[in-house]
This record gives structure tokens, C-alpha cells and sequence, in this order.
């Protein structure tokens, strides 16, 4: 919160048209998507475990809608059929990791290269025009799911504050920690932490495939770019780093993948207004990594006593 304040302050002060309507409606596209995403994240890492194929999840699935739709399947039975496939590959993530016993650095890396190039197989490499959108004018369903000025950022609210309840309020949340604090405890406290473990994968593929379709919708079409996918993977496991969330496990929350989200959104509308240089962005983006990880450490052992003596 603290480096997010700060760095919007400084982009407000030293570029006046940087908290412009226009501008702040432009810092939309970087900061939305990334909340939704960062907050599936934040389910898999408080595991103690890493999600690297939301990348790809977040690129397949629009290719897997076009296709349900251009089959006969109306618009949004189509969506859902969509989000359902993103959550099955999300469960075989969590199979192999659960199950199997895979690293699911290792399970979701293979995940990530499978599902580019199935990607780039299913659409030949050519972009394809998104369902539901048209050319003229803005449609209820396109503008409900992502063409909408705002809708983009009422869904991230609307998902990170069910998610938070979920995860402080739900025994689904509790198991979740507890399975990330001591999974061999939780095990013997009678918690089933490989249906945990599935159930947080899950989540997090169908968010991704989710804000996939979500982005689509809001350019009308859908391209094959794995390397635009797989640079936007590592936004959403920053703003879930700095957001608080602890890649050993046992503690993170939504609202900081949020903050962090917003922070990274701030970050990049903010040198773009300034007209910085992009290849300045990941440079800034790794500073405030360790600065955000670096104060969190520092707080977190002053509130255990541990920073004394």
C-alpha cells in the first residue's frame, strides 16, 4: 500500500494529465485483468505452490469459445463451456501436483508450452473474431463483458471482494492456509488437501480463461501471441508478490494482488503519460518487487517480535 501510494503521488505531482479522466480510464486495461488473474494466483501460492500456465490458460481460451461457438453453441452457454474447459485444465494441474506428486513449477510449466502451441494449432496462427462483438457500436453482451468503459474494473472488484470473503471467512480459505502453513498438519487434522490443492488450481485457470475472454471481448478479436501471454504471466504473479502473498505459502490475501495490481497498473500508465521509455517498465517493476517484499519481511518480524535484539 505504502509503495503503491507513493508511486501514484509522484506520477500525479510530476505529470499533471496523469489523473485525467482519460488517463485514469487508460490505466484500466493494465490494472483490471491483472487483479483478476493475481487473485487466482494468490489461492495457489498461499499453498506454498506456483501457477506458471495462467499465461496460456489466458490465451487458449477465447480460441476454445470461438470454437464452441462457431459449432451451434449460443453466446453465453458457449462462455461458460469455455471457462469450464479452463477450469479442467486447471484440475489436471492439480492432479499431477496433488496426486502424482509433480513439482507444479514443472506441471504448470509443461501446461504453459502445451497450451501455446494448441493455441497456435486450433487458429492456424491467424487471428479470429471474437463472439458476441460487432463492428458498429457497442452490444449489452460486449459491453457486460469487457467493452464497457468500466466493466473490466467492476468485475475485478467484484471478484477480488468475493474471494477475500472466501478466503477469511469460508473453511475453504482456512483450509487453504492451513494446507500452505503445515500441509502434513492440516493433512492430520483430517483437512483433504489434495482436494484443496485441485480445487485452488481450478480457480485460478478459470479466472485466467475467464479475463482471456474478457480482454478479447473488448478488442472484438482473438490473436495467437504466446509471447504476449507468457510476458503477462509474470505480471500476474508480481502484483500476487507484491500484494503480500508468500511464495513459501501460508499467507497472502486478494486484497493485496489488488493493490499490487493496481501498483503495476499506476506503474506502467504512469511512465507511458510521462512518455518514458517501455523498457524502463520491468526495471522499475523488479525495483518494487524487492522493495514491497523488503518491507513486508521487515514488518512481519517486528509484529512476531523477532526484528528485536
Amino acid at each position: 500500500m505504502v509503495v503503491t501510494a507513493i508511486t501514484f503521488l509522484y506520477f500525479a505531482l510530476s505529470t499533471p494529465n496523469f489523473t485525467s479522466s482519460g488517463s485514469l480510464q487508460n490505466l484500466l486495461p493494465y490494472f483490471a485483468p491483472v487483479a483478476i488473474v493475481a487473485a487466482g494466483e494468490v489461492f495457489v501460492m498461499i499453498l506454498g505452490e506456483i501457477d506458471l500456465s495462467v499465461g496460456a490458460v489466458y490465451l487458449f481460451t477465447p480460441f476454445i469459445w470461438h470454437i464452441f461457438h462457431h459449432a451451434g453453441v449460443p453466446l453465453y452457454p458457449s462462455l461458460i463451456l469455455a471457462v469450464l474447459v479452463a477450469m479442467g485444465i486447471g484440475a489436471i494441474n492439480g492432479f499431477f501436483t496433488a496426486y502424482v506428486g509433480m513439482s507444479s513449477f514443472v506441471v504448470t510449466l509443461a501446461m504453459l508450452f502445451t497450451l501455446d502451441g494448441l493455441a497456435l494449432i486450433i487458429s492456424h496462427a491467424t487471428p479470429v473474431t471474437t463472439p458476441g462483438t460487432t463492428t458498429i457500436g457497442v452490444n449489452t453482451f460486449s459491453q457486460i463483458f469487457g467493452r464497457g468503459t468500466y466493466s473490466e474494473l467492476f468485475w475485478a472488484l467484484a471478484i477480488v471482494i468475493v474471494l477475500q470473503i472466501v478466503l477469511t471467512f469460508t473453511r475453504w480459505g482456512l483450509y487453504t492456509v492451513s494446507v500452505g502453513g503445515n500441509r502434513l498438519g492440516a493433512a492430520e487434522a483430517g483437512i483433504r488437501t489434495r482436494r484443496i490443492i485441485m480445487r485452488n488450481f481450478m480457480l485460478s485457470a478459470g479466472l485466467a480463461g475467464f479475463v482471456g475472454m474478457l480482454d478479447v471481448v473488448s478488442t472484438t478479436s482473438a490473436t495467437p501471441d504466446p509471447s504476449g501471454s507468457n510476458a503477462d504471466l509474470l505480471l500476474f504473479v508480481a502484483a500476487a508478490i507484491i500484494g503480500g502473498t508468500l511464495m513459501t505459502g501460508g499467507d497472502g490475501t486478494v486484497v493485496g494482488a489488488l493493490i499490487g495490481a493496481l501498483f503495476i497498473g499506476i506503474l506502467q500508465d504512469g511512465l507511458i503519460t510521462k512518455g518514458v521509455s517501455s523498457n524502463y517498465t520491468l526495471f522499475y517493476l523488479g525495483i518494487a518487487v524487492l522493495l514491497a517484499m523488503t518491507l513486508y519481511v521487515v514488518v512481519r518480524r517486528v509484529r512476531l517480535g523477532s526484528g528485536r535484539g
